[in-house]
């Protein structure tokens, strides 16, 4: 058994889209969209086959992400060495995202860092 994909709802679907393209070399399909609820959403796909879908709707609430709450809580990358860790949380910093942590070996033995990625959500950068 394999998780087929995760989803995430977002309030700007284009942008959303760009930073998972754009950051972590996601693949997006051309996306879908129902006329009758105005739902849209596209499928991003990564190397190993793992797959994030994001979505849109007119009627969304939008509460506030508190970073220790009950349920899903980030979306982890594994980038494959500490120097591509390093660089990438370098790059987010640079182009304006918060780091909320590392990079740091962890006391669980992982390399990461933390970041405030699209729309406030967590992304865990990691070997």
């Amino acid at each position: 058994m394999r998780i087929e994909h995760a989803a995430m709802y977002v309030n700007n679907l284009e942008k959303a889209r760009e930073f998972f393209v754009t950051y972590f070399g996601g693949r997006s399909d051309a996306g879908y969209y129902n006329r009758t609820s105005d739902f849209r959403s596209h499928f991003i796909s990564f190397d190993d086959g793992a797959r994030l879908e994001i979505m849109t709707r007119p009627e969304m609430s939008d509460q506030k992400k508190e970073l220790s709450r009950t349920g899903y809580i980030h979306l982890a990358f594994s980038l494959g060495s500490r120097e591509q860790v390093d660089l990438l949380t370098e790059r987010l910093k640079a182009d304006g995202y918060k780091v909320l942590s590392g990079p740091r070996m962890t006391g669980d033995g992982y390399y990461e860092s933390c970041i405030v990625g699209v729309e406030g959500n967590l992304i865990e950068l990691t070997v």
